[in-house]
This record gives structure tokens, C-alpha cells and sequence, in this order.
């Protein structure tokens, strides 16, 4: 028998899919595969897509095509496959695979059969596939911060939302097997673990008849890990058992993630979003009441088929009412199969764009006023990159999330995947500026 050949992986998407392509280069790596993060070097290449709306769409067919033209044995897997999957392979000659959400695991299988010149099909029409504390995972992220999936999948139907159909119904991990995972990146020298499924507060509804975030984030603080952060927290799913739990396990941090997508009755409704005739200004000064401290980012869809001025301006007003510290603006996508394709008054592009400008303008001033707030105390950092040509450290403190939130520039001395203390000397509206001080 040959060499084994050697496979890159490309990424696209977010983190839930990140943790897919984890796992399929731990299984590759362990089945004795060369994985190379570099494309021209490698046999085939893995493209994990991303089929969320249409921009997502857009750049991982530019991806594909990219490596067709180069000439490159691809195999397509993630959300993409899922979802189109007959017409994938018809239109790429140059796929010899497709790999659903829920076959990641299969990967291997899939490698070995395409070897033998099969072409393959390998996407259960169901996603049912959740991996465990066992599944091999070989990180891609920064060395101080892992993601840890506790559920799979969405029992809601927003209408504007493609997820369940690309990923399937909710399906929790059990307490002990995120537990034990968690231990794992510990020992790894993991500072920040990042909680994610797609609706955090329904965590373990199917598997326990009931929510279990509470008793999972106890047990999570026995764990030794500086931070644990959520992801995706539904405000009507932080009950006063979550908030405790959150008051009094000192590793959580107060981050709450809330994707409120709109603020109008009306059209949450329309949205199909659960619980739509609470989520109102009581629940957030609830939330606020009960954990001054937290840091709230959101999330907002502008210009869903038939929202009025009226009902902007009041997302507009509610935005300004409550002071959020962090806030990210979509325009809405109008996704074949989901209901929403198919509503009356879609709303044109250039409208949609103003208002998402108009309500980032709004946030603005909020962002600047909130990390100004920061200058002249020192704060916790994980430092995460150095820069290579200044030799500056970039990290993010506790009121950071990756990707999404700002970053703290620093001044100083710092090791990689540590958590140091820093002054905060300065800041704009998105980042914080420091040196680093060493406490008594």
C-alpha cells in the first residue's frame, strides 16, 4: 500500500462548524493522514461551506471554483452539502465527495472510498450526528481559547432562518460528557471555554425533558478554567435559576449573548421568533437588574419583509433605551425555503443597508461611551496574538467575545495564551489600548 495522501482543509463559516472541521482533522490525523494547511501542496482539499444567506453562499462557491481551477480533487463538506447536494456534484465535476452536517464523522470511510476512484454521496437527509468527549479534535483556534459544543441543531422555525433544515432537530450532550471535555482543554492550558449550540438556554430540553444550563454551568465550575463564556443565550431562557448559576459560579463570566433580532412585536411575530410578546424592555432591565455587570451584545435582522419606519424607529429607540455594549446589525437574506422567501413586501437592498447603517450610527456613541468606560482600570486579558512586525501583544479581556467584539492592543511583556493584568490607557469605539502591570 502507497503513501497516504496528503489533505488541507478549508474553513468557512462559524464556529459550530469550526468544531466540524476540528474533528475531521483529528479523525484524519488519527487514522494517519498528512493533513497541510497548505492547498497546493495537498492531495485533496476538505472546503467545509457555509450556506447561512447568501454573501456565505457567495464565498464559499467562490472557494470551490478557486480550487477547481487549480486543478484541486475537492471534497465539499458542512452546510452547503447538505443543502444542495444533487447539484453540487453535477455542477463541480471536480468534487469527488460531498460530506453532510451530520456525516463529518464519516470522514475517513469517505476518504478511503474516493481513493478506490468512487465518487461519493455521503449525506443523511436528517442530521442526527453529535460528537462527543471521544471524537478525536485537532484545534484551530488561538492556543487560550477553545469552543465546546453542548448541543447540535434548532427545534424552533424562524422564518427567516435555514438552520433545522441544514442542521437538523436540537440534540444536547449530556453534563458529564461536556464536563469531561472540558477537563480535557483544561489540562490542554485552555483559559477561555466557549459554550455554543444554537439556542444555549434550551440546552438539554431533549435529553432531559426540562432546561438544564444551570446545573451544566455548576458542574462547568468545577472545572479549572479562568473563563467559560455562552454564546446565543435566548433572554427568556435566563431564568432566575441561570442567573444564579451565573451570579454565583465565579469561572462564568457575565457575557450574555442575547439574539434578540428585533424589538417590535409585530414583527417578531412575523418572525416566527419563540416567545415573541416577551421579549420587551421588562426582560432586559430584569436581566440588567439582577447582573449589573453583565456585558450584553445582540444581534438585530433590519429590513424583514414588511417592516415599516414606524417599527425601525422602534428598534432604532429600543437600541438607544438600553445602552447594549455590543451590537451586530444584518440586513435581512431572503432564503429559498425558509417562509419568509415567499412574504409579500421585500424590502429593497438599498433600504435595508440605510437602516442598518442608521441603527450602527445609533450604537456607536454606546460602544465608545462603554469602553471609555474601561480607561484607568486594569483588566484580565488573553493575550491571543503578538504582532509580528511591532512586537505589540493583542488579546481581548472578559467584555470581548473572538471574531465578533473588539481586541485590547498592549504595551509590554506577555506569554501567548495567558491571562495578564493590564491598564487600560485608551479607547476608540471598538478597541481598548493598555500596558501590561504586574500586580504586587
Amino acid at each position: 500500500m502507497g503513501n497516504k495522501p496528503t489533505i488541507a482543509v478549508s474553513h468557512l463559516g462559524c464556529e459550530k462548524n469550526r468544531i466540524d472541521t476540528e474533528h475531521m482533522l483529528g479523525l484524519l490525523v488519527q487514522a494517519g493522514y498528512q493533513v497541510d494547511s497548505n492547498e497546493e501542496l495537498a492531495d485533496y482539499v476538505i472546503v467545509n461551506t457555509c450556506s447561512f444567506i447568501e454573501a456565505a453562499r457567495a464565498e464559499s462557491v467562490r472557494t470551490l471554483v478557486e480550487l477547481a481551477e487549480a486543478d484541486k480533487k475537492i471534497v465539499i463538506t458542512g452546510c452547503m452539502a447538505q443543502h444542495f447536494r444533487e447539484d453540487l456534484l453535477d455542477e463541480l465535476p471536480e468534487a469527488v465527495a460531498l460530506v453532510g452536517t451530520g456525516d463529518y464523522n464519516k470522514i475517513v470511510e469517505v476518504i478511503q472510498k474516493v481513493e478506490t476512484g468512487e465518487r461519493v454521496q455521503q449525506v443523511s437527509a436528517e442530521p442526527t450526528y453529535i460528537a462527543d468527549e471521544t471524537t478525536p479534535r485537532y484545534r484551530t483556534t488561538p492556543e487560550g481559547v477553545a469552543y465546546l459544543r453542548i448541543a447540535e441543531g434548532c427545534d424552533y422555525r424562524c422564518a427567516f432562518c435555514i438552520i433545522p433544515h441544514l442542521r437538523g432537530n436540537q440534540r444536547s450532550r449530556t453534563i458529564e460528557s461536556i464536563v469531561k471535555e472540558a477537563e480535557q482543554l483544561a489540562s490542554e492550558g485552555v483559559q477561555e471555554l466557549i459554550l455554543i449550540s444554537q439556542i444555549t438556554t434550551n440546552y438539554g430540553i431533549d435529553i432531559y425533558g426540562k432546561p438544564k444550563l444551570a446545573e451544566l454551568l455548576q458542574a462547568l465550575g468545577k472545572v479549572d478554567v479562568p473563563w467559560i463564556r455562552m454564546h446565543y443565550a435566548y433572554p427568556t431562557g435566563l431564568t432566575p435559576s441561570v442567573i444564579k448559576a451565573i451570579q454565583e459560579t465565579p469561572n462564568v463570566l457575565p457575557y450574555l449573548d442575547l439574539p434578540l433580532q428585533h424589538s417590535h412585536p409585530e414583527v417578531l411575530r412575523a418572525m416566527n421568533r419563540p416567545w415573541h410578546g416577551r421579549v420587551n424592555d421588562a426582560i432586559i432591565e430584569r436581566i440588567k437588574t439582577a447582573l449589573p455587570d453583565a456585558v450584553l451584545r445582540t444581534t438585530f435582522i433590519v429590513g424583514f419583509p414588511g417592516e415599516t419606519d414606524e417599527q425601525f424607529a422602534h428598534l432604532q429607540q429600543f437600541v438607544q433605551r438600553h445602552e447594549f455594549d455590543h451590537v451586530g446589525v444584518f440586513t435581512f437574506s431572503p432564503e429559498v425555503g425558509t417562509p419568509a422567501y415567499d412574504l409579500p413586501n421585500q424590502l429593497p437592498q438599498a433600504v435595508m443597508d440605510a437602516r442598518r447603517d442608521r441603527l450602527m450610527a445609533a450604537q456607536q456613541p454606546i460602544s465608545l461611551t462603554k469602553n471609555q468606560d474601561e480607561i484607568g482600570k486594569v483588566v484580565e486579558v488573553l493575550i491571543e496574538q503578538e504582532h509580528p512586525s511591532t512586537g505589540e501583544f493583542i488579546g481581548r479581556s472578559a467584555r470581548f467575545a473572538p471574531e465578533v467584539d473588539g481586541l485590547v492592543y498592549i504595551q509590554g511583556d506577555a506569554s501567548l495564551g495567558t491571562i495578564v493584568n493590564v491598564e487600560i490607557t485608551n479607547a476608540d469605539n471598538y478597541d481598548l489600548y493598555g500596558s501590561v502591570v504586574s500586580l504586587p
